[in-house]
């Protein structure tokens, strides 16, 4: 996904005052988080919560949700949380010619990077074309600028020292979007990695800025930096002096000088943590919503309502039929037989009860999802507008996999053509609790059915490591959502995407892999997306993409579940919050200021 905003990060997750000496951040390193909000008294500081450590500080190679890069990094242009319309960023104008190939960027005077270094349009072309275009370099980021049906990409050049123009060989209707929200890296801080390689032969930059680096040494454009960083407990940040936004008077933004991120798996510490006044925000979850709504008042926060979330919940299968480059299957060959038995995926999609999960897991604060396109897009397919939809019948279930030549023992176990228990282990992450619920949920629900399902719960990190090497059989988690624009979904979608996880193709820089094929469905998703970009008329695409759900819900990769409502706990001394759907409470975190801090 494209717009990886501060708020993002937030909402699962922020800079220490520039006047603190090196001593005061030795101290403070070592300090609990009650210790840190003491610190708001003489420092503007916000102190927040995540769920996970950052899995890497270097942008482009970033899988995880729970990153630093929407406090230290910027693109082009930004999105605004109220109205969703593109405004300037690094960029101060746009042009786009007559024949929508090419738009031309004209950047500020007189930017600077972190370090105090000038940003030019040299960092704007080295970004694309040394780095995100590279094909030495595996970005999620590359599978969003794939433009046609040749996958061509984006030609790139400097005009001047302010003006870069981006041409594509055809028109491509989100790509000012897409080109506008990446975020720009610097040439002089990277270009050494990007043209040197290891004794194996690997660029250097695919090692470079892991998080183990320094984080004074992180260079970015955004309006934080990072100052420290200690494995499993916070990231600290301060407020960047070079970053370009001042506000009408003058004066610089951001406006709050210090961002404390804590890093607490636990939704219970972090919830109780909230409570004692020790954060200044909270993801408020289905099952902590009627407590906090309760204490609203003596706690000084409000909780803002966003609706359903933007991203998706779901149960997904690993299709893949490949084999590693020592012959072995990613997936038992009796799984995977399963796996790419439409019926039984369908069944499965019939034995799971959203409703009860809705009712029970999210207290009934969420909305049944049928979609991987947020509800609120006006790309959504709707099933009174005709989408396949799947309502809990157990014994339809059942009908359905004797109907695929399944069949039941005397113990009502379900069994294979080769009289084979059904058997399969569920993957998902331990950091957030409805996800483990939902799991759980959906083992006692599919037992119903005669299959027995293991739920394995592991942190956030290992969950990536098992995708990434596709060592997993079902896993039910989610994306983020991004953009109403069903494009940022690409590099999920596309056959060969970097985030294809239910069949992922061979990755660029990874060991070979054997007999990978992408179904004759998956290829037609590929085709609707291409002919989507090329489309510019707006009710058109929206056929296409109406296109493209339907195949999603009659072929079942993923069982979307519950959409959780996304409520938001912020305290009251924040001033400034222009809460919205689509930006949460932070999207506009350069404007905001800390008022005076009382007890609760």
């Amino acid at each position: 996904m494209i717009w990886l905003r501060p708020w993002l990060t937030i909402k699962r997750t922020l800079p220490l005052a520039l006047s603190l000496t090196l001593a005061s951040l030795l101290a403070l390193s070592g300090c609990s988080p009650s210790q840190f909000k003491s610190q708001a008294a003489q420092v503007s500081q916000l102190v927040f919560a995540t769920p996970s450590d950052p899995a890497t500080f270097n942008a482009p190679l970033n899988n995880s949700l729970y990153s630093v890069f929407g406090f230290i990094n910027e693109g082009l242009l930004n999105l605004n949380g109220i109205t969703a319309e593109l405004e300037p960023a690094l960029a101060e104008s746009w042009e786009i010619a007559e024949d929508k190939k090419r738009i031309t960027f004209t950047l500020k005077e007189g930017l600077k990077w972190s370090d105090g270094e000038p940003l030019t349009a040299d960092d704007v072309v080295f970004t694309y074309n040394d780095v995100y275009l590279n094909p030495k370099v595996s970005t999620g980021i590359k599978d969003i600028l794939r433009i046609g049906s040749n996958g061509a990409f984006p030609s790139v050049k400097k005009i001047d020292k302010l003006r870069v123009e981006f041409s594509v060989p055809e028109p491509f209707a989100p790509f000012l979007r897409f080109s506008g929200g990446i975020s720009i890296l610097p040439k002089h801080a990277l270009q050494e990695s990007i043209n040197t390689t290891d004794e194996d032969g690997d660029l250097k930059f695919l090692s470079t800025w892991g998080t183990d680096t320094d984080p004074r040494q992180i260079v970015g454009a955004g309006p934080y930096r990072m100052i420290s960083y200690t494995p499993a407990q916070r990231v600290i940040f301060e407020r960047n002096p070079y970053y370009w936004r001042k506000d009408e008077q003058g004066n610089q933004q951001p406006y709050i000088e210090s961002i404390v991120l804590q890093i607490i798996e636990s939704d219970d510490n972090q919830l109780l943590r909230f409570r004692s006044g020790e954060f200044d925000s909270l993801d408020v979850k289905s099952e902590q919503f009627q407590l906090l709504k309760q204490e609203e008042s003596r706690g000084k926060y409000t909780i803002y309502n966003g609706g359903p979330e933007a991203g998706s919940r779901s149960l997904s299968f690993n299709l893949s039929k490949a084999r590693n480059n020592q012959e072995k299957p990613f997936v038992d060959p009796i799984k995977s037989r399963w796996f790419n038995t439409l019926t039984f995926r369908q069944a499965i999609a019939h034995a799971i009860d959203r409703e009860t999960m809705k009712n029970n897991v999210y207290r009934g604060l969420g909305e049944v999802q049928h979609s991987p396109i947020w509800s609120q897009s006006p790309f959504y397919l709707s099933p009174e507008q005709g989408l396949k939809t799947y309502n809990y019948d157990p014994e339809k279930a059942k009908q359905m996999l004797r109907g695929a030549g399944f069949k039941y023992n005397s113990q009502g176990q379900l069994l294979d053509w080769d009289n084979n228990r059904v058997r399969f282990t569920i993957l998902v992450k331990s950091e957030e609790r409805t996800r483990v619920d939902a799991a759980t949920q959906i083992a006692q629900d599919l037992s119903k059915i005669g299959i027995q399902a293991d739920v394995q719960v592991v942190n956030f990190n290992v969950v990536l490591q098992k995708l990434l090497s596709r060592d997993w059989e079902i896993y039910v988690g989610g994306f983020a959502g991004g953009s109403i624009d069903p494009h940022s979904g690409f590099n999920i979608w596309y056959s060969q995407g970097s985030s294809h996880q239910f069949n992922q193709s061979p990755q660029p820089g990874e060991p070979p892999i054997k007999g990978w094929l992408a179904s004759d469905w998956e290829l037609e998703i590929d085709r609707l997306f291409q002919e989507g970009v090329r489309e510019l008329d707006e009710s058109k695409r929206q056929e296409i993409y109406g296109q493209f759900q339907q195949i999603i819900a009659e072929q079942v990769p993923f069982i979307y579940l519950v959409n959780q409502l996304e409520f938001s706990a912020v305290r009251n001394r924040i001033d400034n919050i222009k809460y919205s759907a689509l930006g949460g409470a932070f999207w506009n975190l350069y404007e905001l200021r800390v008022g005076e801090e009382s007890p609760i």
